[in-house]
This record gives structure tokens, C-alpha cells and sequence, in this order.
């Protein structure tokens, strides 16, 4: 309209806190950042971080202890399920854990006693079973191909005197002080060891409840039940375990007598200490058994060598997938990279414990990521 005064855009007034608009656009508010505040949060969940790995590290003999009596426990714990079937629950412990301490009792009063007899006449023996192997057909007949490029009979003789030297073998086993602790603690872990077993033992189920209680009740029959599907094959894998390497112990027993190989009994202890360690066990073992047999003779380490090429055939082929298939079903190339891990990380106990857990890790694959991503249509 003619005479009307145009007006001049009103200017914008923003309340404090709110966002400043500019040309009709919302811009973004300021943000202050607290360096020192930042810095200092940061700094104090190092040191915690730090505390933490020093609390654990300074416990990791605790923790070993109680991881393996968990293990244990777990392993235990099928056969107190099935005695349970026929009697109390609190009866069937008792009866299993007695069988536990018998066996452990007869290793320490029966066996050990042999083993010791055995390895003193092999000590006393040692001098002259050395001196029969460098003058036999076989070291004369190799001495002959390699030439002058190794003396065999001085290297035989000085790896002999160094072993007979007691000093020698303390200063490999870091001192009689080191020595006579090694012994000690190793008494003291089993007592410990024994004795958690029994206590998760009695109280395995109660553990389980106290744990579902921590999971909402909407999911806690789901998380009940594939607890139950990971410890039992947990279980399984220790008895399973156990049971190839009691058989590779007895058979080692059986054929080492018969053709009169040195240490029967302490070398079948070894084999069947050997066949606890997954995958390399049992060859290792056998490694062992057949190179101390050379000493005996070479006949008698070219049979102990042919026997346990024999009986790793079978073990692989015919006593592990029936034992162990039916504990836990691992794919060959899973239990591969399970062990191979697990000694790397955790050396022996981590190799024991490696399979299982790949075994329990497929489980909640199979029963929790699947199901999930199959939902998802």
C-alpha cells in the first residue's frame, strides 16, 4: 500500500542454553571440552587397569588351582549323575571322590614306589647300559658312515659324565633349594587341587542356580539349558580325555614288559601323563620312551618305535572318534588350532582346556548365534 512504511526484519532473539538459528538454519551448539577432566578419568582407568593385571598375576597360582579343580569337578560330575540314578546325591559324591583318592593314594603308595625302585637300578645300571650301546653293532656301523665328522663314543661319554654329576642336575633344575620348593608346592597344589574338587563337587548345582539368578527370568530356562549342554561337554571331554590315556598307560605297561624295555612302569606313568596333552601327547611320549630304549638296545627301540606308530594309527583312527565323538564333537581342524592356541597361551593346562572350550564356544554358536540370525527373515 502507497504511504505504508516497510519493516525491518525483527531480529532474533535466543534464550540462553538454546541453539542459535542463523538464516532460518539450526546451527550446532558449542561444545567445551574439559581436557584435565579427561585426562584425569583416562589416567585413573590405566591405574586400575594396571592394579587389576597385578591382582591377577600376583593370584595366578590361585586361579590355576581353581580352574583345574573346576575341571575337575566338571569331569566328575557325569559319573556322580549316573550313580545318582541308584542312590543320594550326597552318597554318590562320596562314593566318587573316594574312588579319586584311592586311585591318587595307589599312584603315591603302589606306583611311585616301583617307579622309584626302577629308576635307581636304571641309575646304577646307567654306566654300563651306556657302555654296551657305544661298543653295539649299531653306533660301530654309524660311526663308520659318518666318519671323524662325530665321535660318537666321546659324545656319549660326555653327555654320561654330565648326567651323573648331581650338581649338574640341580643347576638344571635351579638349585636343591628350587628343587626341594618345585617338590613341595607340587604336594601342596594337589592337596589344594583335591580339595576344591570336593567342595565344587557338593555344591556344582548350587553354583548353577546362583548363576541363572543373574539372568533375566524371561531367559533364564535358555541360559539354564545350554549351561547344561557346555559343562556336560566339558565333562565329557575330561573323562573322554582321561580314559585314551589311561588305555595308551596300560598297553604301554603290557608291551614295554614284554620286550623287556628298561622302566616298564615309569615309562608307561610317562605315557599315560603324555596322552593328557591333546594332539601331541601321545607322539611326544612315544619320542621319549623310544630314544631312552636305544639305550637298551636298538632292537628293543626299533619295536617300542614300531608299536607306537601302531597304536597312534589305532588311537587316531579308531579308539579317539568313538571315545571322544561321543564327549564333544569338535571338528579335526578346530581341535587343531584349539590346541596349538592353547599352548601357546597357557602351555600345558592350556592346551588341556583348549578343546573344550572350542567345543563349548560351538555349542553357544550353534544354540544362540544361529537361532538369532535365522530369526531374521
Amino acid at each position: 500500500m502507497f504511504g505504508s512504511k516497510s519493516r525491518e526484519p525483527e531480529a532474533q532473539v535466543t534464550q540462553p542454553g538454546s541453539d542459535l538459528q542463523l538464516g532460518g538454519e539450526r546451527s550446532v551448539p558449542a561444545v567445551r571440552v574439559n581436557a584435565f577432566r579427561i585426562g584425569l578419568v583416562g589416567g585413573l582407568g590405566v591405574l586400575l587397569a594396571i592394579l587389576i593385571g597385578g591382582i591377577v598375576q600376583q593370584l595366578s597360582t590361585v586361579l590355576i588351582y581353581i580352574g583345574v579343580a573346576l575341571f575337575l569337578a566338571l569331569g566328575l560330575d557325569p559319573l556322580v549323575s549316573w550313580l545318582e540314578r541308584r542312590m543320594n546325591r550326597a552318597l554318590a559324591i562320596v562314593i566318587v571322590f573316594a574312588a579319586v583318592i584311592l586311585i591318587f593314594g595307589g599312584l603315591l603308595f603302589a606306583v611311585i614306589p616301583l617307579i622309584v625302585d626302577q629308576a635307581t637300578n636304571f641309575g646304577s645300571q646307567f654306566p654300563q647300559i651306556v657302555s654296551d650301546f657305544t661298543k653295539s653293532d649299531f653306533v660301530t656301523g654309524l660311526q663308520s658312515q659318518i666318519g671323524n665328522f662325530v665321535d660318537i663314543d666321546k659324545a656319549v661319554q660326555d653327555a654320561t659324565a654330565f648326567l651323573q654329576d648331581p650338581n649338574n642336575l640341580l643347576a638344571l633344575g635351579g638349585g636343591l633349594l628350587a628343587v626341594g620348593s618345585g617338590i613341595a608346592s607340587g604336594v601342596t597344589g594337589s592337596v589344594i587341587v583335591l580339595i576344591l574338587t570336593l567342595y565344587f563337587l557338593a555344591s556344582l548345582r548350587g553354583m548353577k542356580r546362583m548363576t541363572y539368578r543373574f539372568v533375566p527370568a524371561n531367559k533364564r530356562a535358555s541360559f539354564a539349558s545350554l549351561t547344561d549342554d557346555v559343562t556336560g561337554a566339558v565333562g565329557r571331554y575330561v573323562v573322554g580325555q582321561i580314559s585314551l590315556a589311561a588305555i595308551n598307560g596300560i598297553l604301554s605297561l603290557i608291551f614295554l614288559s614284554i620286550i623287556g624295555a628298561p622302566l616298564p612302569a615309569l615309562f608307561a606313568f610317562v605315557a599315560f601323563l603324555a596322552s593328557l596333552i591333546p594332539l601331541v601327547g601321545t607322539l611326544s611320549g612315544a619320542v621319549i620312551i623310544t630314544l631312552v630304549c636305544l639305550f637298551a638296545s636298538p632292537l628293543t627301540a626299533l619295536a617300542a618305535g614300531i608299536y607306537y606308530l601302531i597304536y597312534m594309527q589305532v588311537e587316531a583312527y579308531f579308539l579317539s572318534p568313538r571315545i571322544m565323538n561321543r564327549a564333544v564333537s569338535v571338528p579335526g581342524s578346530i581341535v587343531v588350532i584349539a590346541a596349538i592356541a592353547g599352548g601357546t597361551l597357557g602351555s600345558v593346562l592350556g592346551a588341556l582346556v583348549a578343546i573344550p572350550i572350542a567345543a563349548s564356544a560351538i555349542i553357544i554358536v550353534q544354540k544362540v548365534v544361529f537361532p538369532k540370525q535365522d530369526a531374521k527373515v
